[in-house]
């Protein structure tokens, strides 16, 4: 069963399995990267490789405006990421750096108390009498 299966896979879908596999991808992962490059082709009724940046943003968007869950919206943008990027090594712009998105809590500078510096200096002079008298 499984041959049959593979003997009708797409190249494209092969190479994408192995890109996943060599990048460590857990099974359930790649389950959820194809359900989503599979829904764009079939969106367009074409390959994937044969569509635009353009075809894919707007698939994005749609899927938003359908009210598609985080995690499924999450799940199928980072599985066409990986089959532009990855595999067919195209660097869409749609795919770059998070625009829109506020600073992560670790963009915030941190204001952490200053020790007072008598503190630290007696601390150190006691250790170093300690060492000197043993």
């Amino acid at each position: 069963m499984t041959q049959m299966l593979e003997g009708r896979m797409s190249p494209l879908r092969r190479r994408m399995i192995d890109d996943m596999v060599l990048a460590g991808l857990s099974r359930r992962t790649q389950e959820s990267y194809l359900y989503g490059v599979r829904a764009l082709a079939a969106r367009y009724n074409r390959s994937p490789d044969q569509l635009s940046e353009e075809q894919v943003r707007s698939y994005l968007l749609e899927m938003k405006d359908r009210g598609a869950a985080r995690g499924t919206f999450k799940t199928s943008y980072y599985g066409i990421q990986f089959l532009y990027k990855n595999t067919l090594g195209r660097d869409f712009d749609l795919f770059g750096k998070k625009r829109f998105e506020s600073p992560s809590r670790s963009a915030y500078p941190r204001h952490l108390p200053t020790p007072m510096p008598g503190i630290c200096l007696a601390r150190s002079v006691t250790r170093s009498i300690g060492a000197a008298f043993p």
